[in-house]
Formats: structure tokens, C-alpha cells, sequence
């Protein structure tokens, strides 16, 4: 009689245990910085070697400036072009222009009365017949020219002492702002020739030499960062459910003898390429999903980056006290 509670007894433990020892696989990782080259030039000299720590602001390596250093020899060109013409349109014209500009207009006024007083003559001569149509009409269009050569030297007297038009101050004044964050682009830039750290870290890998003219893009150092590694693990469908962040996991590294309690950071929502260590039996048909622990030990943050791990998760309180309780259920239902 007492058989079928007993077996209900341990269907309840072993279901209770189900998903806590489930060995899930992946690596030890760190944050990674990458800084790329700014340009493809060749690679003057390094400071740094692949292991070395690094401060923030070091400086790491050296392109060859010499083809950067022509382009903002340019620019500063063109920044001081660009000054110079906005004083010239700010301080409007010269005294020796409006001076020629005024004695123009006096020899067209001149030429203007003299034209006057010809056609005045040559009018009176036609009237008593003295002079063929032909002549008076010759006579007034040069008295016409010499009206239209007068008031365009009194227009261009008054653009001359009117000074410079607003819209055209403006336009100097954009094209110099232009030419200065040109200059300012291209110093940066020349700045980022000279490779410096952007955070503490260590040198993980320094894949160019001396000499070498990397494309631009290319990255020339990489560096490990943060206060302390974290594992990168791959979870199963069949028990992605059961893992919640904030879960306490114990990790195994491969070579360190002692475990490590770590934390789920993160888990990925949809399942991720799984790499081949992982895909072990019948997990080869199952879809994996990348997630990130925090090792919360200090001892793990002199590890490398690389090492392979595993890790098992603890169960949380809620499940711990599942399985008492059915205890007592199939208990409290024995005769």
C-alpha cells in the first residue's frame, strides 16, 4: 500500500531538481575596446607592447602626420582668406576708389553740359534751316549718352560710399566660420594620428607592426577594459524559462579549482548562432540563447580572457521551498 506514495515522494525531489544541474557551457570574457586608424598612413613607432597596462590618455602608437599636416597648412590658408576678405567688405571701399569715382562723375557732368549747349546750338541751326535733320539728330543722342554716362557714375559713386551690403557681410562671415571648423576638423584629426587610450585597460592585441600602412578603418589596438571579466554562457530552450535575471549561478573555469558565484546579467531574447562547443548529443537541435554573468568573486579578475567555462545555476528560494512542500502533501496523504 505504501508504494505509490513512496515513488510519488521521489517524482517530486527528482522533479524539484530538474534544470539546477543543467551544465551550461561558454567562455570568459572582457570588455573589448577597439580603436581604429583615422586614416591609412604608416606606422611611425609603437609605445606600447601586447600585455602592457594602460592609464587613460597614454599614448599607445604614431601615424606619419606629414600628409595631414599639408591639408591643415591649407585650411589655415583658406581660414585666413576668408578673415581678410570679411575685413575688406567690413571696412568698405578705399579713399583712393571713391576719389577716382568722383572725378569720373565730374568729366561726365562736363561732357554732359558741353553735349547740352551742342544740341541747344544745333537745334537753333535747324530751325532756320541751316542744318539737316541728320545733325540735330546726331546731336541729341550724344546729349542722351552723356545723361546715361553721368548717372551711372553717380550710381557707382553711391555704391562706393554706401559701404558694403549686409547679405554679403553675412556670406564672409559664413564662409570664415566654414573655414574654421574645416581647420578644426582636420586638427582633430591629426590629433587622432597619435594613438592615445581612451580608458584604463590592458593591451589584448596589437595586429600591426611598424612600418605597416594599415587601411583606414583597420584596427590597430585592442584593449581589454572594465574592473573584472564576466561569462558569457549559451542557454538551452528547454530551460531558457527557468533562468531569470538576477539568478545565482556557479561557474567552473577551466584550470581554477575552486568555483566562482556569478549573477545573470542579461539574457538574449532571441536565439543567437551557438558555437560548436556547445551543441554537444541532442542539444545540436535545440536553439540557444546567449547570456551574460557578472562574477561577483575578486579572485576572477586576474583570469584571461578566453577560458573556457561552465556554469550551473543554484536554486532560487521559491524552488527550494517547492519540493518540502509537496513533501508534506503526499506525507499528510499516508494512512
Amino acid at each position: 500500500m505504501r508504494t505509490a506514495p513512496i515513488l510519488l515522494v521521489l517524482l517530486a525531489a527528482l522533479g524539484g531538481c530538474s534544470g539546477t544541474d543543467e551544465e551550461l557551457l561558454g567562455s570568459l570574457e572582457w570588455d573589448r575596446v577597439g580603436l581604429p586608424a583615422e586614416a591609412s598612413e604608416t606606422i611611425l613607432a609603437w609605445n606600447v607592447a601586447e600585455g602592457d597596462v594602460v592609464e587613460p590618455g597614454q599614448l599607445l602608437l604614431e601615424l606619419d602626420p606629414r600628409r595631414q599636416d599639408a591639408r591643415i597648412a591649407q585650411a589655415q590658408g583658406e581660414v585666413d582668406q576668408a578673415v581678410a576678405r570679411l575685413a575688406e567688405l567690413s571696412n568698405g571701399a578705399r579713399a583712393e576708389t571713391i576719389d577716382a569715382a568722383q572725378a569720373t562723375l565730374a568729366r561726365n557732368r562736363a561732357e554732359q553740359r558741353d553735349a547740352e549747349r551742342n544740341f541747344q546750338r544745333i537745334a537753333a541751326l535747324y530751325q532756320r534751316g541751316q542744318v539737316a535733320i541728320a545733325e540735330q539728330d546726331r546731336s541729341r543722342a550724344a546729349r542722351d549718352q552723356a545723361n546715361a554716362a553721368t548717372r551711372n557714375a553717380e550710381a557707382q559713386l553711391r555704391e562706393l560710399t554706401n559701404g558694403t551690403r549686409p547679405e554679403q557681410l553675412e556670406q564672409a562671415a559664413a564662409a570664415l566660420q566654414s573655414a574654421r571648423a574645416n581647420l578644426a576638423h582636420l586638427q582633430v584629426s591629426r590629433d587622432h594620428l597619435s594613438l592615445r587610450a581612451p580608458r584604463a585597460g590592458r593591451v589584448d592585441s596589437l595586429p600591426f607592426k611598424v612600418g605597416d600602412q594599415p587601411p583606414a578603418g583597420a584596427e590597430l589596438v585592442s584593449l581589454l577594459v572594465g574592473e573584472a571579466p564576466y561569462a558569457r554562457i549559451f542557454i538551452p530552450a528547454s530551460v531558457r524559462a527557468q533562468i531569470r535575471i538576477g539568478d545565482a549561478m556557479r561557474v567552473h573555469v577551466e584550470g581554477v579549482d575552486e568555483p566562482f558565484t556569478a549573477r545573470v546579467r542579461s539574457v538574449h531574447s532571441e536565439a543567437s548562432f551557438t558555437p560548436y562547443y556547445a551543441l554537444t548529443g541532442n542539444d545540436a537541435s535545440r536553439l540557444m540563447y546567449r547570456a551574460e554573468l557578472i562574477i561577483e568573486d575578486q579572485a576572477a579578475r586576474q583570469l584571461p580572457a578566453g577560458l573556457p567555462l561552465h556554469a550551473e545555476r543554484i536554486a532560487r528560494d521559491d524552488e527550494r521551498d517547492s519540493t518540502p512542500t509537496q513533501d508534506r502533501q503526499v506525507s499528510h496523504e499516508q494512512p
